[in-house]
């Protein structure tokens, strides 16, 4: 029986990799804790630890894991952004993600956002459910015959271009390794980052969190867009300099923004702060704007995208039992991700 401490657990999590165990010797001992290395303790005995985009796996971290003889971390996302691989490396663990649990789920996320911020689908709701069948500020765009800018096209990026597509809507590309072919049959095409800015009605971001990618969106770059453009953001929250959004959307110069991630959500993202004064200042003033919708960070919450996590996390963790390779392009090296 292989035991295995899972950290930052809610109860799908659990529902899930349980249900994908499907008779594997596999002991879950689940943590709703986010793993750092002051409670790497609680992993004694365990071979592998499990965890997800908010916990902190660096260097003093890893340490203490080796130390209690645990060789192994595996990622419930595509990220690794949070885990020092020069360490994990140099002490000898292996880390796995997820690379692509169901890019359709967070593409489709994308839409839905872009869809109820423009045509205010929130805010009629609840004015709705108060007996209000006003419709003054409802007032959205029609996406068709638009410019979109889809910076990063991966797995993710690809399908959401493809969706952005669907309604009739220009689109441009940006990507520090483009698919020429690919873009010619998606009746797409490639732009340099600032002309992207320069051209589009929406900015989608579908980018990895990469040391120069870090704050792509500044005061500089946000300077470039369009009075009025419309910000999506279902990748990283670190892609947006959040005081040089916060002053764009006061002056105007941005008229809108979705955002399934931010900057500093470790902490709040996943929690019920609901009876707690939000802390968090950048955050606070976001919210404020009617003009702002945010999600928790639940883009990948999908049933199709936790069996899928569910099944390459269980998959690896057999692998490494066996002493067999993991999936292919599921390792995460120093040098980068495998595959």
């Amino acid at each position: 029986m292989m035991l295995v401490s899972v950290f930052d657990t809610k109860s799908y999590d659990r529902e899930y990799l349980m249900g994908a165990q499907k008779g594997a010797q596999i002991s879950w001992r689940f943590h709703e804790f986010r793993l750092s290395e002051e409670c790497v303790s609680v992993a004694q005995g365990a071979e592998a630890v499990c965890v997800f985009v908010n916990d902190r796996v660096d260097r003093p971290c890893l340490a203490a894991l080796a130390g209690l003889n645990i060789r192994l971390v595996l990622l419930r996302c595509a990220g690794f952004n949070n885990v020092d691989l020069d360490a994990a490396d140099e002490l000898g663990v292996a880390v796995v993600r997820v690379p692509a649990y169901s890019p359709h789920s967070v593409a489709e996320h994308t839409i839905g956002l872009l869809l109820t911020l423009n045509r205010k689908i929130h805010r009629a709701y609840n004015r709705v459910r108060e007996m209000n069948f006003s419709l003054g500020g409802l007032v959205g765009f029609d996406l068709f015959g638009k410019t979109v800018g889809v910076v990063g096209t991966g797995k993710i990026g690809r399908i959401a271009s493809q969706l952005f597509r669907g309604f009739g809507m220009d689109v441009l590309l940006c990507d520090p390794v483009p698919d020429q072919t690919w873009a010619k049959s998606m009746g797409a095409r490639y732009v340099p980052f600032e002309v992207l800015l320069e051209s589009s009605d929406i900015v989608s971001l579908h980018a990895p969190l990469l040391p120069d990618t870090i704050g792509m969106l500044n005061v500089s770059t946000i300077a470039l867009m369009k009075k009025g453009v419309v910000i999506v953001n279902t990748s990283r929250g670190k892609l947006i300099d959040s005081g040089a959004l916060i002053q764009a959307l006061k002056s105007g110069h941005v008229g809108g923004v979705a955002l399934d991630v931010y900057e500093e959500e470790e902490g709040v993202f996943f929690e019920d702060l609901s009876g707690e004064v939000l802390a968090d200042d950048e955050l606070a003033r976001l919210l404020s704007f009617p003009n702002v919708l945010i999600t928790s960070h639940q883009a990948f919450l999908t049933r199709e995208a936790l069996s899928e996590i569910s099944r390459v996390t269980i998959e690896n963790l057999l692998a490494f039992q066996r002493g067999a390779p993991f999936l292919e392009g599921t390792q995460v090296e120093r040098n980068g991700p495998t595959g």
